[in-house]
């Protein structure tokens, strides 16, 4: 399975809450848990994102925004997010759900993964489908985070035959 984005994503549908499940953290959030995105349509054309965190071993929420813009020419499916200006980092669409119940993010060169639902949990099939399906696009999923929702479940251990 090659690392490329999907063929199209619709704006609209694609704004609102997500929950990240499970992610290769980056420099940033690695001890960020609880996490939830919402992506705001700014005027400008770009996606506002609100995201509300707790560090671990905190119980207070966290909040930080950035900005999410289209790289025109990959229908929507290749984006820029800059979360300190005027930085900004490859954000590639690998996977959606058809009906935008969850997302699969990723990177050109491996270097993060998130997994996002629509909702602070997912069956434990699809995530394990999804994390295969990631491994075998070159993704380092031993590395997967928790982000330890709280109706999140363990990363599924794969079937020894």
């Amino acid at each position: 399975m090659d690392n490329q984005p999907v063929q199209r994503v619709d704006i609209m549908a694609y704004a609102g809450k997500w929950y990240p499940l499970y992610s290769i953290p980056t420099f940033m959030d690695k001890h960020w848990r609880e996490t939830v995105e919402t992506y705001v349509i700014h005027p400008d054309g770009y996606y506002a994102v609100f995201t509300t965190y707790k560090v671990i071993g905190q119980e207070k929420r966290k909040y930080i925004r950035s900005k999410l813009f289209v790289v025109r020419g990959t229908n929507n499916a290749i984006f820029k997010a800059q979360f300190v200006w005027p930085f900004k980092e490859d954000y590639w669409v690998i996977e959606l759900a058809d009906d935008y119940s969850y997302v699969v993010v990723g990177h050109p060169k491996y270097k993060y993964l998130f997994i996002m639902s629509r909702k602070p949990e997912m069956g434990q099939d699809l995530l394990r489908e999804i994390i295969d399906r990631c491994d075998k696009k070159g993704y380092a999923t031993s590395k997967l985070v928790s982000q330890e929702h709280k109706a999140i479940q363990q990363v599924p251990e794969k079937e020894h035959v």
